[in-house]
């Protein structure tokens, strides 16, 4: 018997897995945490491990406002990959994204990579498409239907116009995009994340997407993956390398989009560890999300995912501990200061930063303050 030909989607995502594996696929540009400086509390009347973590996405409970994202599918190396994540979320209790699932558009044996209801029944799930792939590809019953097929909770229609700038096989025509987006965000009946894949989302565009009707915004910001990378080393002879710092760095972005609208927002790209995710929080993000740090875990088994992801919440608790803060709604209410090439960036767009550094006055905080 013939062996079965692989389709070219199920191979781009093949060699997408494996060189974020194997290469260096991160950005050389900070993601402008470390430009980001939480007030310290001396004094906290708090007990650290009573600190309230638990928030909702997507109508269903979580033990921290953390998403693991979409990261892959449509491949068979996946399968394992996203068995592995959401089996780990779901003993954690955070959120999960799986990649496009245009793979399985393509091939409807590739389904099973993105499964992972049998793991993981009770925890938020995103499907996820491109939305160059719904100007002309695919049609709203087949999007409804891919969720049904998964057992998702909702869509992420990803923004990935730098990737498909730089990809051989790239889709560089966007005519008509931001009205498919908005018919997407109507009429499919399930909540609608718009999320970047590297590159950041301004303030414009973050209006866009709100005026669309989309549920919430990720900003996907520049500072760790870079995808232009990805495809750097998949064509060698293309602009991958030239473009593998364009875009606007995630704490940036996630200032420009919070000040913008009212949208939730989950702040990822170049989100490493608990202070990272505890600083989103801090500049207005309902939710922090990562990728790249639980990938290589995700090949070995879920329990070194969920060592990753606990670590992770566990240095979210010490930070708002140490920031005085008892839940994530108190986080959000916390100073934090904006130094350097990020308070630069901010600066030149016209973007205050007072309200972030100096949230109560004085004399608000000696009437407050009263022992």
């Amino acid at each position: 018997m013939a062996a079965v030909k692989k389709s070219d989607v199920e191979l781009r995502k093949e060699s997408h897995i494996k060189v974020c594996l194997l290469e260096d696929v991160e950005s050389d540009v900070s993601s402008g945490f470390d430009d980001v400086c939480l007030v310290h509390h001396a004094i906290v009347d708090l007990d650290r491990d009573e600190i309230d973590l638990s928030c909702e996405f997507l109508g269903k409970k979580m033990s921290a406002p953390l998403i693991v994202e979409a990261i892959t599918g449509g491949a068979k190396i996946a399968e394992k990959i996203n068995k592995n994540l959401a089996r780990a979320c779901e003993e954690v209790g955070v959120g999960f994204g799986v990649g496009s699932v245009r793979a399985a558009l393509v091939d409807d044996a590739l389904w099973d990579t993105y499964k992972v209801r049998d793991v993981a029944p009770t925890i938020p799930i995103l499907s996820n498409i491109g939305l160059v792939q719904l100007i002309d590809e695919y049609d709203i019953r087949q999007i409804k239907d891919s969720c049904k097929e998964i057992g998702a909770d909702g869509v992420a229609i990803h923004l990935n116009a730098v990737q498909e700038t730089v990809q051989p096989e790239g889709n560089v025509n966007w005519k008509g995009s931001f009205e498919r987006l908005k018919y997407f965000c109507q009429n499919l009946g399930v909540p609608v994340v718009v999320k970047e894949t590297g590159a950041g989302i301004c303030r414009e565009t973050a209006i866009m997407i709100s005026r669309a009707g989309a549920s919430m915004i990720d900003v996907g910001g520049l500072g760790g993956t870079s995808f232009s990378m990805v495809e750097h080393y998949r064509d060698k002879k293309g602009q991958g390398l030239l473009f593998k710092n364009w875009g606007i760095p995630t704490v940036c972005s996630l200032v420009e989009c919070r000040q913008a609208v009212n949208t939730g927002i989950i702040a990822s790209g170049g989100v490493r560890d608990g202070v990272d995710a505890a600083k989103a929080i801090a500049l207005g993000a309902d939710y922090a999300g990562v990728a790249l740090p639980v990938l290589k875990a995700a090949t070995r088994s879920h329990k070194e995912v969920v060592s990753v992801l606990s670590r992770i919440i566990d240095e979210m608790r010490s930070c708002m501990f140490l920031c005085g803060a008892g839940s994530v709604s108190e986080m959000k209410k916390k100073d934090v200061v904006i130094l350097g090439k990020t308070r630069e960036w901010l600066l030149a767009r016209g973007i205050r930063m007072d309200n972030l550094s100096n949230r109560e006055s004085v004399d608000a905080l000696r009437e407050k303050v009263k022992f």
